[in-house]
């Protein structure tokens, strides 16, 4: 559907390459013109404010997750549970997913690995300094989550690089191709298979990791099946790793175009969560999640039938002006508490804490060890994912303290 304003129909294709580059400016025509949008080419609708955004998060009697939350053909419908875990459940299923998960992936173990992600931080930041001159996403930025969850789960250092380059894969879009592809869906298989074996090995002989924690959670003698613990482990490589491997790209430039904002955490470190919180609502990793309706409904004159497909662009809402003032402005002083960057509700993400820890502490020990820097504009490359919003390369030259 097409929606004719001031400037003209305004359209809106979450696959197509140019609005990977800036999907803002149409955002907010979204916003004003068409805030229930359709898309007959592609069979969803478009929720773009704020209001409607966390209205539909928080109303699960209305909004189904129960086919995923991904528009790609091939990762919606049913069995989309299979890949994105509890993503893709309703209450009573997600309830008792989470709360079982939950025994294992505990905010008393993800704050119990704060020094431990210092580490992780310092291991691929020390190197990276001293050359220079470095790509900030291939040298750090993707390194570092990568090997927190790894570590976490449980993923030996040899596989790492390997499970990224499989991860990345599966987000990766093909300009004018509509779904997964090939190699996408081979990456995806093959992470499942890995993580089944890995499963298969903790049974044998548990560790101090996450694998072997999902494996022995219980509640009133339930228990999660082996299916369940890969598609949580999927989910955590493929969400919870490139998630943050964008917020950190995604602060790290909109820091150097912005660089009286910059100056703020640079000079004082105590202003890097305000880094992390603006960054989060300026320009999110996670741009939209797809629902189904339960129930028909009725919107701003517009009525959604029961079944249909609705899109929640999260990366909207947190440029809707009706909560946010002047919102295409990058400000590190604003008030940034209603962001909906990781959701609302029984679906707020359960690794939203982690995401925030492992950015709050690589931001400061940049900080700690940059004076200033400088990014080549030549060299950044988008990632191309209809989701996922990020940087796939950063080149950047540092000036050290």
């Amino acid at each position: 559907m097409t929606i004719t304003g001031v400037d003209g129909p305004v359209t809106y294709n979450p696959y197509a390459y140019e609005m990977h580059e800036d999907p803002y400016p149409t955002y907010a025509r979204l916003r004003s013109e068409a805030p229930v949008y359709r898309s007959d080419e592609f069979d969803f609708w478009a929720l773009s404010r704020h209001e409607d955004v966390i209205g539909a998060f928080r109303n699960v009697d209305a909004y189904s997750n129960a086919y995923g939350v991904s528009l790609d053909p091939s990762a919606f419908g049913p069995d989309a549970h299979r890949m994105m875990s509890f993503l893709a459940l309703d209450p009573p299923k997600h309830t008792r997913m989470r709360s079982l998960v939950g025994k294992g992936f505990t905010p008393t173990k993800v704050n119990a690995m704060e020094e431990r992600i210092r580490e992780i931080t310092l291991q691929h930041l020390e190197p990276a300094l001293e050359s220079g001159s470095f790509d900030f996403i291939a040298d750090f930025a993707g390194k570092v989550p990568m090997d927190v969850i790894s570590e976490l789960v449980g993923v030996p250092v040899a596989d790492r690089a390997e499970l990224r380059r499989l991860a990345d894969l599966v987000l990766h879009r093909d300009d004018g191709v509509y779904d997964v592809p090939p190699e996408g869906m081979e990456a995806a298989l093959t992470l499942v298979v890995y993580y089944q074996a890995m499963v298969d090995e903790r049974r044998a002989s548990r560790r101090d990791d996450l694998t072997s924690a999902l494996l022995d959670a219980e509640i009133d003698g339930d228990k999660l099946t082996d299916e369940e613990i890969v598609a949580f482990l999927f989910l955590m490589v493929v969400a919870g790793n490139e998630t943050t491997t964008k917020l950190l790209g995604n602060a790290w430039y909109w820091g150097w175009r912005h660089p009286d904002e910059r100056a703020k955490p640079f000079d004082d470190a105590s202003r890097v969560p305000n880094w992390v919180e603006e960054t989060l609502r300026y320009d999110t990793s996670s741009q939209m999640l797809l629902r189904m309706t339960r129930q028909p409904l009725h919107l701003h004159g517009t009525s959604i039938p029961e079944g249909d497909r609705v899109l929640l662009l999260v990366g909207s809402a947190n440029r809707d002006e009706a909560v946010f003032p002047d919102p295409e402005r990058y400000d590190l002083d604003r008030d940034t508490k209603a962001l909906v960057s990781f959701g609302s509700g029984r679906h707020f993400c359960m690794g939203a804490p982690l995401a925030r820890l492992e950015a709050r502490i690589a931001l400061t020990e940049l900080v700690a060890r940059v004076a200033t820097y400088d990014v080549d504009p030549a060299g950044v490359e988008r990632v191309h994912s209809i989701n996922v919003r990020g940087l796939a390369a950063l080149p950047t030259t540092v000036t050290l303290r």
